[in-house]
């Protein structure tokens, strides 16, 4: 293999990509052209100007990979926790200090606009710093024996090496939620980030650590295709687990491979949503309004906790359908790259596809036009649906788009039937002025997280993040993370 190119000054974090035809696995510490035949070509969603052009990795990528992982693990997991901690630390720095080149990535190769591009930074910035801490945050404990002159401990260790697979939607954080938590708590990190975002999902992060002082090895990525790397990348005998967000058909194929092959391993799996948004009767209709307006079309909807259905009780339906439609119509659309955009592009062909189906399907299901939107190349301006009904389509499947549909409840215990009639159960909301009525009503819906009087898109990076269901396994952040990425070993001792 030849290198390619990398620049590495202090203030460019990326390849020069238009300069070289081919880039970019980084593997072992040295950024390599990938083996395969194929090569991908990486465009700006908005205007399809290229930006990258990438020679793919194939399987012996991948296989070379993974063993530069579990060569460099042992070493790494043996370092000091506050060795560990300082390059969580400096990656965080590193995170901020570049902050307006990873925002001006992820606007043109995600479609973000500037407004979610900086709530992604920031995100990506928190769950490192969260994860500085958790070096000298993983305890053992001692547990007494019912044997006599027996000692039991339990150690808790790293995994061993960590296969993560992530999406385009919010790339740099959702790849960074799984990678800084994992090598902070000693394990090292193969990635394969989604093939529209190869960029954003991975080989700025493997600057950012290349920068950090992460030892060579610890992290690697390979671009590849999921038809040529996929079920390789999870079926391969080194990773302990796989880290996988995105659909939930792929996550629940990852978890076939993952659990039914030769090799058992871990799955954590951050999958689809259908997120209820509830307004009972006596909310507050501004603030449910503007928390719906953001929750449905932030990142052009294109978010898993994203509002799915909007559930409403029938005396103040009418008026929250008027003054919602009327809220959205407002939103900025267009350009990601100018500030006040609020609604960009959909991130590719297949999506937009996508979305012009539901849409249409919604309107021939029968479903009252409350914001008739316009579709202009890959731009889709909001979509609001009145008079949904459970059966159809845009209330039972994951939209992932600017459109939502809302629904007539006929009192609280007929919206709280609405938001559980779907098979996910990620996130959702529920709007009250009473908050002890709104809690006993989050309690009961069927999701991971619940929030009252607030969109459903919420992370924190100490707070547990995941779902129910066919939302995913396994929680993100925090000590949930530090559990999901080590396992406890038990050393009994006999006296």
């Amino acid at each position: 293999m030849t290198t390619t190119t990398i620049t590495t000054t202090e203030h460019r974090l990326a390849p020069d990509f238009g300069d070289i035809d081919v880039a970019a696995q980084f593997i072992g510490g040295h950024w390599l052209q990938g083996q395969s035949e194929k090569t991908l070509t990486v465009t700006n969603p908005y205007d399809d100007s290229v930006l990258a052009t990438l020679r793919q990795g194939s399987t012996t990528d991948l296989d070379k990979a993974y063993a530069a992982a579990e060569s460099a693990q042992k070493s790494w997991a043996a370092q000091i926790p506050a060795a560990r901690a300082q390059v969580m630390f400096r990656a965080a720095a590193l995170l901020e200090e570049h902050r307006e080149e990873l925002v001006a990535w992820l606007v043109k190769e995600s479609g973000s606009t500037v407004i979610k591009a900086n709530i992604e930074v920031s995100a990506a910035a928190g769950i490192t710093l969260e994860a500085a801490s958790f070096p000298g945050r993983v305890h053992g404990r001692i547990a007494e024996s019912n044997n006599p002159g027996k000692e039991n401990r339990i150690y808790r260790r790293p995994l061993g090496v960590v296969g993560v697979i992530s999406p385009w939607n919010f790339p740099l954080h959702l790849s960074q939620r799984s990678v800084a938590p994992a090598l902070a708590l000693g394990n090292a990190v193969v990635i394969k980030p989604a093939s529209d975002t190869p960029v954003t999902g991975a080989l700025l992060l493997a600057r950012i650590f290349e920068e950090a002082g992460l030892p060579a090895g610890v992290l690697n990525v390979v671009v590849g295709a999921g038809s040529e790397i996929g079920d390789h990348f999870v079926a391969h005998r080194v990773p302990a687990l796989i880290s996988f967000t995105g659909s939930t058909p792929v996550g629940q194929n990852v978890g076939r491979i993952a659990t039914g092959g030769q090799h058992l391993k871990h799955v954590a799996l951050e999958l689809g949503g259908n997120s209820p948004l509830v307004v009972l009767a006596d909310a507050d209709l501004d603030l449910a309004v503007k928390s719906a307006v953001l929750g449905s079309y932030l990142h052009q909807g294109q978010i898993c906790m994203a509002v799915n259905r909007i559930i409403v009780e029938a005396p103040v339906y009418d008026e929250f359908v008027e003054r919602f439609a009327a809220a959205a119509a407002q939103l900025p659309v267009g350009d990601p790259s100018l500030p006040e955009t609020v609604v960009g592009p959909i991130i590719n062909d297949s999506q937009l596809t996508s979305i012009a189906g539901k849409i249409d399907q919604a309107k021939a299901e029968g479903a009252r036009v409350a914001l008739e939107g316009t579709i202009t190349g890959r731009v889709v301006s909001p979509f609001a649906f009145a008079d949904v009904t459970p059966d159809m389509e845009i209330a039972r499947e994951e939209i992932f788009g600017p459109l939502v549909g809302i629904l007539r409840a006929q009192d609280e215990a007929h919206a709280l039937e609405l938001a559980n009639d779907t098979r996910f159960g990620l996130s959702s909301s529920v709007f009250t002025t009473d908050v002890d009525r709104g809690v006993r009503f989050g309690l009961e819906i069927r999701a991971g997280m619940t929030h009252i009087n607030d969109m459903p898109i919420n992370d924190e990076a100490h707070i547990p993040f995941g779902g129910e269901r066919n939302s995913g396994l396994g929680r993100f952040n925090g000590d949930w993370a530090i559990s999901e990425f080590t396992t406890d070993h038990w050393i009994g001792i006999q006296r």
